[in-house]
């Protein structure tokens, strides 16, 4: 395991690179058919006839792939986070078979809890790109982490 981070290792402005995550059509459809069975992400036939001009992937398929390689690259080590809310959630450009996800995490807050000093909310803005470099999704991310007593 790796060392555990604490809030107060962390500052504002610090950030985290993540991915690179390879779209395919295969996982775009599988994702899709148990999660989000449209036909703009199911159906090559209707995507191809409908607005997109072709298969695209969930917003919500992004957004697990996003958490799977969070918690892949591990950037606080083996500190136990918990997640408290997603703010500002932007699918901003669909995403296709073939594009290639990058991701920024970047700390834009820091807040120990006053009323139980063990912990306090971190916020982070993640902003995932295109292989073009054009933004695909952004949130801003609250999460529950531990502090050090002083």
């Amino acid at each position: 395991m790796s060392k555990s981070v604490f809030l107060d290792d962390l500052e504002i402005g610090q950030s985290w690179r993540g991915g690179p995550i390879e779209m395919t059509e295969a996982d775009i459809v599988r994702f899709a058919r148990e999660y989000d069975p449209q036909p703009m992400h199911i159906d090559t036939a209707a995507a191809a006839s409908g607005r997109f001009g072709g298969i695209i992937a969930s917003g919500w398929h992004v957004a697990a792939l996003v958490m799977r390689d969070f918690v892949e690259k591990a950037p606080f080590g083996d500190t136990p986070l918990l997640g408290l809310k997603i703010d500002d959630l932007q699918w901003r450009l669909a995403v296709r078979p073939g594009d290639v996800l990058d991701i920024t995490r970047e700390i834009v807050d820091i807040a120990r809890s006053k009323s139980k000093p063990d912990r306090g909310v971190l916020t982070m803005r993640m902003t995932v790109t295109n292989q073009d470099g054009a933004v695909v999704m952004s949130f801003v991310n609250l999460m529950q982490m531990p502090a050090r007593l002083q």
